[in-house]
């Protein structure tokens, strides 16, 4: 039987299909089949679920690694986990307020299981 409330454009789901989500420091596991079917988060569901965990717990799940973008001027900053969005955000507070915005991102190095950070400064427009 199919579910009245599912969006039609939406291929039916099966919940074992959903990603899972660890967090070693919790040591627990997440089934995401609550983000995609209740919140309808579709393919966010990752993002928004990392996120969530962070602002309630302090830290990201596992193999997460958050964009941060942090004026140097002011106490704004906010945590993406996209470049795209971060890169926006970071550009658009430089352009409305003429601070510089400090973009940082860590990822691990598969190979060498060693973090890197990598930092870009977005200076406001002069004109």
């Amino acid at each position: 039987m199919s579910d009245p409330d599912r969006d039609p454009g939406l291929p039916p789901g099966d919940p074992e299909d959903a990603p899972i989500v660890t967090c070693s420091r919790c040591d627990r596991e997440w089934n995401l089949e609550y983000e995609l079917e209740e919140l309808r988060a579709g393919n966010r569901a990752l993002e928004q679920f990392a996120l969530d965990h962070q602002r309630h717990t302090g830290h990201y799940p596992d193999d997460t690694s958050p964009w941060l973008a942090t004026c140097r001027h002011c106490p704004a900053g906010e945590a993406f986990l996209a470049e795209r969005p971060a890169r926006r955000g970071a550009e658009t507070h430089a352009r409305h307020t003429h601070h510089g915005v400090t973009l940082e991102h860590a990822s691990t190095d598969e190979d060498e299981n060693e973090m890197e950070a990598s930092e870009t400064i977005i200076e406001p427009d002069t004109e």
